[in-house]
């Protein structure tokens, strides 16, 4: 049986992330895009359904490449509101390690919805949090990105330097070497998908460097080269980080992922905030991807990421909303507004474009990911489409769409299809009852907060 092909006709707007015209819209079959039209031109075969998107701004599926979903839990709680990182982390390490299987999807399942109806397509999670109890989270997740239909890179995180060798965690919410190794070669072997249009995929990802030992990152990046998947940590967000880096290991942020085999293109780091212009440099030489996390970065005062200069020296730049406790968000249309006005801050709006911004938040993430099939708008790339309206109070007078969903603050979707199938119809997402979920969802909530 010959595949559907359907055609979303006549954007009001396309952006496709790599200057290719699709001003006519674009045609689909078999989940992926066949053809890109200019305006006024017919597709070369009769399409079967056609969808006039003439009230419609057209992206790639956006792409978070940073994110704990776990932490929608514990959003806007008041003993961290107003804590920087080190100290909002050990306020709330004994919180998140009193995780459960049931607390852990739902908290998943809100953070995939929030991000599925800000245009996200495709989604990275940093879960690194494995109490006794909790040891298939990975599992956990992997159902709730199959319930909404999205892809994610969910990478296998791990602490394993407690408070008691001088790391930051709590000794019960780290894992011994042997576990953590265990147990990222059963996800992979498991769920990691290979090849255009992959749903699951895993990655490796001792937390921090004040979290794991130089031996669990060894391991892992040895275990990454081995099985051919990517590697992902938090490194250089705050200057306490660093100076825990000099003191335990006498070596800077850089130089430590360089002793520890992580410094290559496989490796993805989220935040890079405080580098020096030589460490810029190897980092880009090395093709090492930043995931640059705007809101997070202001919200626990931590600085902000010298992204033209990354990119400048060859380093891949994506977006992600990071933890839902440091944003405390997970709307990746909105996070890329704040990347725009966050780096017009240090390199002047001239440089600092929504085209620029709404690439990194595609393309660039998907760069991160290792993915070539999604992020853009082509011929052959995966149908991943994110559409948003501008018909709301907001967008009124407005005159460029492209710029006016970032600068007018859209915060959601209008429709949203992965893999040529709608996910969101009108606003809402297909076959989810929102409300069910948000009641169960602030209960758990409460519960966890309360012990």
């Amino acid at each position: 049986m010959a595949a559907t092909r359907i055609w979303i006709q006549n954007p009001l707007a396309i952006f496709t992330a790599n200057n290719l015209d699709a001003a006519g819209g674009l045609v689909i079959e078999g989940g992926v895009i066949v053809e890109l039209l200019k305006a006024g031109q017919q597709p070369s075969q009769p399409c079967e359904r056609c969808f006039d998107a003439r009230e419609h701004v057209v992206l790639p599926g956006l792409i978070n490449t940073h994110h704990h979903f776990y932490q929608t839990l514990t959003r806007a709680w008041a003993p961290v509101v107003n804590q920087p990182l080190f100290p909002w982390l050990q306020t709330l390490y004994p919180v998140w390690a009193r995780l459960t299987p049931e607390k852990l999807a739902l908290a998943s399942k809100v953070a995939l919805a929030e991000l599925l109806l800000s245009g996200c397509s495709t989604a990275a999670d940093h879960h690194y949090l494995f109490p006794g109890g909790l040891e298939n989270a990975i599992d956990v997740q992997v159902e709730a990105v199959r319930e909404l239909g999205m892809r994610a890179m969910l990478t296998r995180g791990s602490m394993s330097l407690g408070q008691a060798e001088g790391g930051l965690p709590p000794q019960h919410t780290v894992q011994q070497g042997e576990v953590i190794l265990a147990d990222s070669q059963r996800l992979i072997q498991t769920y990691h998908q290979r090849g255009d249009g992959a749903q699951i995929q895993i990655a490796l990802a001792p937390c921090s460097p004040f979290s794991v030992t130089q031996e669990i990152m060894r391991q892992s990046a040895e275990l990454a080269e081995e099985l051919d998947v990517r590697l992902h940590t938090h490194l250089a967000e705050t200057l306490d980080e660093e100076a825990f880096c000099l003191q335990r290991f006498g070596l800077r942020t850089v130089d430590y992922l360089d002793s520890v085999g992580w410094l290559g293109p496989r490796t993805w780091l989220a935040h890079g905030i405080h580098f020096n212009p030589d460490e810029i440099e190897r980092l880009g030489a090395a093709g090492t991807g930043i995931c640059h996390c705007p809101s997070s970065n202001m919200r626990l005062a931590s600085g902000i990421c010298p992204t033209l200069d990354l990119a400048a020296a060859g380093a891949p730049i994506g977006l992600g909303v990071d933890g839902s406790a440091s944003n405390d968000g997970s709307n990746m249309i909105l996070e890329a507004r704040q990347a725009l006005y966050l780096q017009r801050l240090r390199y002047g709006a001239e440089h600092i474009t929504p085209e620029l911004v709404l690439g990194w938040a595609s393309k660039g993430s998907a760069a991160l990911l290792g993915r070539t099939d999604i992020g853009e708008l082509a011929v052959g790339k995966q149908a991943d489409l994110a559409m948003f309206k501008l018909d709301e109070l907001r967008f009124s007078g407005s005159h460029d769409p492209i710029s006016a969903l970032l600068l007018c603050g859209a915060d959601k979707a209008d429709r949203m299809m992965i893999g040529g199938q709608w996910r969101v119809i009108d606003g809402q997402i297909e076959g989810l009852d929102v409300a069910q979920l948000i009641a169960d969802h602030r209960q758990a909530a409460k519960e966890l907060i309360a012990g």
